[in-house]
């Protein structure tokens, strides 16, 4: 009888048919009312259907959307073929939030990770919440993503709950008044995280091209070269990143939030010059906050840059000197740090991203100083100067 769970009997069955029984005591069946009576319904021990690492949001496991447009899109696995036209679930974003895409899993289930693909065919963010219930009245957020600017694939996790429905509700879109969703999974994962303030704290590097981050402001020869892993292969005309000192940044955009107390740059370090620079971060790109200053330092090649964790989907590296000319030039970008790949100037340094792309980003080659020149790319060329430097 340990077993029963009472609390999730209505009250006429516990009176008309557990009474009648003679198996409970009568104090028995009076905490199981007051427990039901006085618990929300979220709070009661429900029991979930348990199905470790698959997605349960198929067809196959019976879940379907009941609430939002465009329905079909959203669980039929395709994420490759969507545009402006098609391919997404959407619903309007309204001020009381009363608006939002709900999702009707087959049976009540555990689940503690949720993957959702934002549309990303240009480079617009997103603001946004997920709720779960087991009866449509009573809702949890389990994640609040309301206050931050995310874009790409999310990769969430939260404590296991058992649910039936799931609401994402789009409280902001950067372009216009429009929640696109193009994917939608959840499930039950033994992988371990690390939860804080409700956020993510990442182990592995997330500023790559597979965790879909991108750099949106500086200047590069290929798209990326900063979050490519590539730490070996640059020279005087590429594999770097760049910025005009005294003018715009080098910026790298998260995928979402996350909690975040280190990153590790690695400055272009082809002759012997030095830089100095500062670092900010900042959850909407309005508020930053200064988590680096080095610029009284003379820096070379590479460098670890630690703080006190906090949440960050933005990063941005300001240089400020360089002893060679007016542009700062970064080869590599990684947050948090790895501490795998210890800096030594010969080491063998591991890749830590895919070189695919991940949807449509800006292109550095687009952002110019803002004389309307386009900055100079080498690491040799002087804007004061036309002579180019040689090894």
């Amino acid at each position: 009888m340990q077993a029963v769970r009472l609390p999730l009997m209505s009250l006429t069955e516990l009176l008309n048919v557990v009474r009648p029984s003679g198996l409970l005591s009568p104090d028995a069946i009076l905490d199981a009312i007051k427990v039901r009576s006085e618990s929300r319904d979220m709070d009661l021990n429900y029991r979930g259907m348990l199905i470790p690492e698959e997605n349960i949001a198929t067809m196959k496991y019976g879940a379907q959307v009941v609430k939002g447009e465009l329905k079909s899109a959203l669980l039929d696995g395709d994420t490759q073929n969507y545009d402006l036209d098609h391919g997404f679930s959407r619903h309007p974003i309204d001020d009381d939030c009363r608006s939002g895409i709900e999702i009707k899993l087959g049976q009540p289930s555990i689940i503690n990770h949720i993957r959702i693909l934002l549309w990303d065919r240009d480079s617009r963010s997103y603001s946004y919440f997920i709720e779960v219930s087991m009866d449509e009245l009573d809702w949890i957020r389990v994640i609040d993503h309301s206050q931050y600017l995310c874009r790409s694939w999310q990769k969430l996790y939260f404590p296991a709950r058992v649910c039936r429905y799931i609401r994402i509700v789009g409280t902001h879109n950067t372009v216009n008044k429009i929640f696109h969703i193009v994917a939608f999974e959840c499930m039950f994962t033994n992988k371990t995280f690390t939860l804080e303030k409700g956020l993510i704290v990442p182990m592995e590097n997330v500023a790559t091209i597979a965790d879909c981050a991108s750099v949106i402001e500086g200047v590069s020869r290929s798209r990326n070269a900063l979050l490519n892993g590539d730490t070996k292969n640059y020279d005087w005309d590429s594999g770097y990143t760049c910025h005009q000192l005294g003018s715009g940044a080098i910026v790298v955009q998260l995928a979402q939030p996350y909690m975040i107390g280190s990153i590790r740059l690695l400055l272009w370090d082809c002759d012997d010059r030095s830089y100095s620079y500062y670092v900010e971060v900042s959850t909407n790109q309005q508020q930053w906050t200064m988590v680096a200053d080095r610029t009284k330092v003379s820096c070379k090649s590479w460098q670890s840059v630690t703080f006190e964790r906090q949440p960050a989907s933005f990063i941005r590296i300001v240089g400020t000197h360089n002893t060679a000319n007016e542009v700062f030039h970064c080869v590599h970008f990684e947050c948090p740090e790895q501490q795998s790949s210890q800096k030594e100037e010969n080491s063998e340094e591991l890749g830590t991203g895919d070189t695919s792309p991940a949807g449509q980003q800006l292109d550095p080659h687009a952002l110019q100083a803002p004389s309307g020149n386009s900055l100079p790319s080498s690491p040799g060329s002087n804007p004061r100067s036309s002579n180019r430097q040689h090894q």
